[in-house]
């Protein structure tokens, strides 16, 4: 009989033992609180044993996502946010003065600030732990001071522009530089009034500028040498301080972008003009990269000077007004088109719009946001005000619906960088801060 009971209990505690050891293996998916900081970690809060990635770090990187629209594809993210926000996994005080965006690729964060008048590129790990801190050039200190251009990642390279007009290739391994070109310089390209503030296009073996020369308006060059391999007349205007839109949907590829008060679009292959249209407006200025969608184009600028919406045809080798709205102004903050509507703020009138995509007829307009930069992810809307608000806003052409906000409390100077969204993970920058707020 005791022997019986020896064995028994002899079972139940190898049972436990196992259930404890599987237990013990598994590691805990609940996010830590704020760990302490050291030395090498100015103002961070760094988060250990974080949530295993579901996504794969990318690694190429463009500004406003993949498609460069501000669509970012993930999903189960949250639909609700408490009304402190999201939880702010770690935060960085110390990036200087810009609004440039984050870019990730191969498991490094990379974005730019000035210091002084430096323009100086930090990398960090997914934790928000600084790895290093490069000075890359001088950063335009002049008006509005700071950076401008996001860090652009390509086949291990990465491409920083200075509102200065210089571009610069750096291996991402080593940082070390490759090669540089002065678009003012080498390609008669003319300075703006509040510094370039294009964001590269790569596409192929090609990355797309525009030096805004009369010569040389928009150049193609090789990405591994800064080759020049094609340069494009256009239409001889200033830069716009517009991003490139590459389209491929068409018969012959297509590079659409901003000079002066016009729009533009140019054979990728060649550099051919095909088409331009006017955009007349107080000031020439048109940050908000072109949308496109289904052969239609959306261009917005500021300063009232409204939106416009063309019809490619003819395979893209011509195109056509379809509307014109002289309301809708944003002045950099882009818009997102879901379904058939698309949403954005105005800038001197401040409002916030809902606008049918093919009629440009206003559905409705709301005044408590500001002026906003607004992305997208998993059927939501993430708007980012000047006012200093992060708001959460489901996309409904019915009627105005937020569903959340939350103040941002750290960083400096304006609220106008894009925010971006990786794994889960919303990156906001803030002038001197960098805040990542979990949002799964």
């Amino acid at each position: 009989m005791k022997k019986h009971l020896f064995i028994i209990v002899l079972i139940i505690l190898v049972i436990l033992f196992s259930v404890w050891a599987v237990l013990a293996y598994v590691p805990s998916h609940r996010l830590p609180e704020t760990a302490g900081l050291t030395e090498s970690e100015p103002e961070a809060l760094v988060v250990q044993n974080q949530t295993v990635s579901t996504i794969q770090s990318p690694k190429n990187w463009q500004w406003r996502g993949e498609n460069r629209n501000g669509v970012y594809q993930e999903t189960g993210l949250l639909k609700v946010w408490s009304a402190n926000g999201p939880r702010l996994i770690w935060k960085y005080e110390g990036l200087g003065e810009g609004h440039t965006s984050v870019a990730i690729a191969n498991g490094k964060i990379y974005i730019t600030g000035m210091h002084g008048d430096d323009l100086i590129l930090f990398m960090f790990d997914m934790s928000g732990k600084l790895l290093t801190e490069k000075k890359i050039g001088k950063e335009w200190n002049t008006n509005w001071s700071g950076t401008r251009s996001s860090v652009c990642i390509n086949d291990g390279k990465l491409y920083i522009f200075n509102a200065l007009g210089t571009l610069f290739c750096l291996d991402e391994a080593t940082l070390r530089e490759i090669w540089k070109k002065d678009l003012f310089a080498d390609f008669d390209g003319k300075k703006v009034t509040w510094g370039i503030a294009e964001n590269p296009l790569i596409v192929g073996d090609k990355i797309f500028m525009t030096p805004g020369g009369v010569k040389h308006n928009m150049v193609a060059m090789n990405k591994h040498t800064g080759a020049l391999i094609w340069s494009s007349p256009g239409i001889g205007k200033p830069s716009a301080y517009c991003s490139p839109l590459y389209i491929n949907d068409q018969t012959i590829p297509i590079i659409v972008t901003c000079v002066g008060n016009d729009i533009m679009a140019l054979n990728a292959d060649t550099g051919k003009l095909l088409w331009s249209f006017p955009q007349p407006g107080d000031e020439p200025v048109f940050p908000n990269i072109p949308i496109y969608s289904n052969g239609m184009i959306l261009s917005i600028a500021s300063y009232k000077s409204g939106a416009w919406m063309y019809r490619l045809k003819e395979g893209g080798k011509s195109a056509e007004l379809v509307w014109k709205n002289n309301e809708v102004d944003n002045q950099m903050g882009s818009a997102i088109k879901v379904g058939d509507y698309f949403y954005t703020s105005g800038f001197f009138n401040r409002y916030w719009f809902c606008v049918e995509w093919n009629t440009g007829k206003v559905k409705y307009r709301q005044r408590n946001l500001g002026e906003c930069n607004v992305i997208f992810a998993d059927g939501m809307l993430y708007v980012y005000s000047d006012k200093g608000t992060m708001n959460f806003i489901k996309p409904n052409p019915d009627k105005f619906e937020l569903v959340s906000s939350f103040n941002i409390t750290y960083g400096t100077d304006q609220h106008w960088s894009h925010p971006v969204i990786h794994d889960g993970v919303l990156y906001i920058r803030h002038g001197n801060a960098l805040m990542a707020y979990q949002i799964k």
